[in-house]
């Protein structure tokens, strides 16, 4: 079922944006709900985005697919780096 993949990946950046804001202080002057919503737009642009450019398979996408989830993860971290870094830097 694609529609479980997309949320099971936009739920993994949500979590990330949370771990984020809780554990490491990324956005934290912005609040939880941006962290979040980072996380999770990050996820959801990785998997969606970049992952089909860089990753090829033979077999059609119905199942869970690790490779997609890691370019997920991967997005999610970096849109939350940046984010911090944007508004440490410009105050966006």
């Amino acid at each position: 079922m694609p529609a479980m993949e997309t949320l099971f990946w936009v739920g993994a950046g949500a979590v990330l944006g949370w771990m984020s804001y809780a554990f490491l202080g990324l956005n934290e002057a912005r609040g939880l709900a941006v962290s979040i919503g980072i996380g999770a737009v990050g996820a959801l642009v990785g998997a969606k985005g970049l992952a089909p450019m860089f990753i090829t398979t033979a077999a059609p996408l119905d199942n869970f697919s690790v490779p997609f989830l890691m370019f997920a993860v991967g997005t999610a971290v970096i849109c939350l780096v940046l984010g911090n870094m944007l508004y440490r830097r410009w105050d966006i």
